[in-house]
């Protein structure tokens, strides 16, 4: 089942929420790569000035192959709009976000964002989330995060890459995915887990959407509000 013709589609139509000035934050995979990509041919085509804060070096390589002009989180105070997917989203609109390893830039973004664009295809809308949390953990405090994610009720395996080395972040930092089933109350479990020693960000997003595009199958997609 494929979703690109939809993600295509939804990543034009999220054009519409970019205006003259603004400065804009770009998320990680692969519904922000297609936005980005999209992003680039507008602006050329509509000659508008737009300052743009990539969340990773995937995306920021992608925008610099368009010609989009970059600059870092710590340049401004306040972020326009951010265009981001998303791992799952419930029905509450809380996420699950950080599979691409992108978690605390991504979260520090939205945060700052008076508006807040996702778009992610059908399958990743459940009515609670239980997919594996990320969690972004110092090196030096791997040991004693997992074992205080374990008393917490999770079950943490440090993320590796395909050779079996630990998958290392942008920041230096590695990634415990925690697997705690079926999530009841997220934004409790996130303040839970950041509270451990350590941690330095939780794939658990409170802040609520402003947009959501959903993919659909066809080539369709719609949108929450």
């Amino acid at each position: 089942m494929s979703f690109d013709d939809a993600i295509a589609a939804l990543s034009i139509d999220a054009l519409k929420f970019v205006k003259d000035g603004q400065v804009i934050g770009l998320g990680s995979g692969r519904a922000a790569t297609v936005f980005v990509k999209s992003l680039s041919t507008f602006l050329k085509k509509k000659k508008i000035n737009v300052r743009c804060i990539p969340t990773s070096l995937q995306i920021k390589l992608t925008a610099e192959q368009g010609g989009i002009k970059l600059i870092e989180a710590d340049q401004v105070d306040t972020v326009d709009v951010v265009f981001d997917g998303a791992d799952q989203i419930d029905a509450e609109k809380n996420m699950i976000k950080g599979g691409g390893g992108a978690l605390l830039r991504e979260n520090i973004l939205i945060s700052a964002a008076k508006k807040v664009v996702i778009m992610a295809d059908k399958s990743k809308f459940v009515k609670k989330l239980d997919r594996a949390v990320p969690v972004e953990v110092h090196p030096l405090a791997r040991n004693t995060t997992t074992n205080s994610i374990k008393k917490a009720g999770g079950n943490p395996a440090i993320r590796t890459i395909e050779r079996g080395y630990p998958f290392v972040t942008e920041n230096g930092n590695i990634i415990l995915d925690c697997d705690f089933g079926t999530i009841s109350k997220p934004q409790q479990l996130a303040q839970k887990i950041k509270q451990i020693p350590g941690v330095l960000e939780v794939g658990i997003f409170s802040r609520k959407p402003d947009v959501i595009y959903r993919a659909n199958t066809g080539g369709k997609f719609e949108i929450i509000t």
